[in-house]
């Protein structure tokens, strides 16, 4: 393992909150969100090590964070958050992740519990059968031309609308309005290019999934009752990123980082935190490829949602068709944003890997229908239990940044999982649940039991009582649809 060492001495700062001390070479402190059970399960684990491997980076400002669903990555912590310093800080793709804007897309449907109950396995195979999934999944009608590829790399989501994927309207509900600036398909190898042209429109594999729900709980109706959730009301959950095109786009700059790290005298802790200064020529390409990527995965969901309405509408006829989208959310990038640091706004360049951006009521980049509200933030669960709607805080501004958690979090490797599952039958065990299950293979079902995860309502717990974000609504899993 990568960077593997002593783990660090960690004090208890409050409740919900846990600093990492300044030691060595850190250039500031780490601060973990966690309760005692969690911090507990955190005990021995290497991604403590690399919370504070994030600090030694040049140009960071305030302390390097990891989120509730904290678990070891590559490089950073997956629910880890660091913003550095435009001029003097660096960008790196261990701080963003393989998958690129990996990220959760919400549809709420009109239809009740109790309408979609007695035609769940319709609709289920309905969605299998539309949205392709598994490895290497691709479409035969959307195969894109290397110009078309290019336009999806600049524009992301809204080229999709533009060519009768959705919505006008859906773009106000997507982080940065599903296109952000600064992409440069230039950037982007002709080996990521390949893998990209022919997997637009699908989840993929691994913890990629299209989850079907119901309205649980809410613990916030007003603000329940603004986004559309009412109680018992169906909805459609889409996590899926940049496929092989990001995971090609990061493979190809880690090389670029490292000899860029050993130019510019930039001392790591671990390897897998390459980098390369901001504004550096190294620098600026990543940034371009980065950005191409995520563009990708914004197309990438806004056409899977597409495909889910489509399936909605074969089941359940026009009644299917009256969708919104909620939200859509990125989970691994890094922005360019203004904080104010020390009574002074800044500009910032705010990576999260395996954590959600969270702004506040009020904040500029929010559109119209969410500016009163705060920005809808998107938490799945394992496929058992449940997922959640928060919305960002004025606190998630002030102290990490606007960010919260992203997930679960792992906390038994696939390998551990599958060994667990082996003598079981995993989607019959969901099917006593009430929850219905298609896969491509058994494989991705086992890696992925629910006992492979936290228990995200813990997770959500902290991010809610920390003030780094509110509960508004809990959604149950019926159906789901993994690669």
């Amino acid at each position: 393992m990568s960077g593997a060492g002593a783990i660090p001495r960690v004090e208890r700062a409050d409740r919900y909150r846990w600093r990492v001390p300044r030691q060595g070479g850190m250039r500031t402190e780490g601060l973990i969100f966690a309760d005692e059970g969690l911090m507990r399960d955190l005990e021995g684990d290497q991604a403590v090590r690399q919370v504070a491997n994030v600090a030694h980076l040049p140009g960071i400002v305030g302390p390097a964070i990891a989120m509730p669903d904290i678990h070891w990555g590559y490089g950073f912590p997956i629910g880890g958050v660091a913003a550095f310093d435009e001029d003097e800080g660096v960008v790196s793709p261990g701080g963003v992740g393989y998958d690129i804007n990996c990220g959760v897309r919400l549809l709420a449907t009109s239809l009740g519990i109790g309408d979609v109950r007695p035609r769940l396995k319709e609709l289920v195979d309905a969605l299998y059968a539309t949205i392709p999934s598994g490895v290497g999944a691709s479409r035969s009608d959307l195969r894109l031309q290397r110009r078309e590829l290019n336009q999806v790399l600049r524009e992301g989501a809204r080229w999709a609308v533009a060519q009768g994927y959705g919505r006008e309207a859906d773009l106000d509900a997507i982080e940065a309005n599903g296109t952000l600036p600064g992409a440069d398909p230039e950037c982007v190898s002709e080996r990521a290019k390949e893998r990209g042209k022919d997997q637009l429109g699908t989840v993929g594999s691994g913890n990629h999934f299209v989850e079907v729900g119901y309205v649980a709980e809410r613990f916030d109706e007003p603000a329940a009752e603004r986004l559309g959730l009412d109680a018992g009301i169906v909805t459609v959950l889409i996590h899926s990123g940049s496929r092989g095109l990001g995971y090609q786009v990061c493979d190809d700059y880690l090389d670029t980082m490292l000899a860029a790290a050993d130019t510019y005298g930039i001392a790591l802790p671990d390897p897998q935190l390459c980098c390369a200064p901001i504004g550096s020529p190294e620098g600026r390409r990543y940034w371009g490829a980065m950005n191409a990527a995520a563009n990708y995965a914004f197309a990438n969901r806004q056409i899977m949602a597409h495909y889910a309405r489509r399936a909605l509408v074969r089941v359940f006829g026009e009644a299917g068709d009256r969708t919104h989208l909620v939200y859509d959310v990125c989970h691994n990038i890094a922005k360019h944003e203004t904080h104010e640091v020390g009574g002074e706004a800044r500009r910032l360049c705010v990576h999260r890997k395996g954590a959600t951006r969270a702004f506040p009521p009020g904040h500029p980049e929010l559109a119209p229908r969410f500016r009163d509200l705060g920005q809808p933030v998107l938490i799945p669960g394992d496929m058992g239990r449940y997922s959640y709607v928060l919305l960002g805080t004025e606190g998630a501004f002030r102290e990490t940044f606007g960010s919260s958690c992203h997930g679960a979090g792992r906390r038994l490797s696939r390998h551990k999982a599958k060994q667990l599952a082996r003598q079981r039958n995993v989607p019959k065990e969901l099917e006593a649940q009430g929850i219905l299950v298609r896969a491509a293979t058994r494989a991705t079902v086992d890696e992925e039991i629910p006992e492979a995860y936290k228990d995200v309502a813990r997770v959500v717990d902290v991010v809610h009582a920390a003030g780094i974000g509110r509960k508004v609504a809990q959604i149950k899993p019926v159906g789901v649809i993994k690669g």
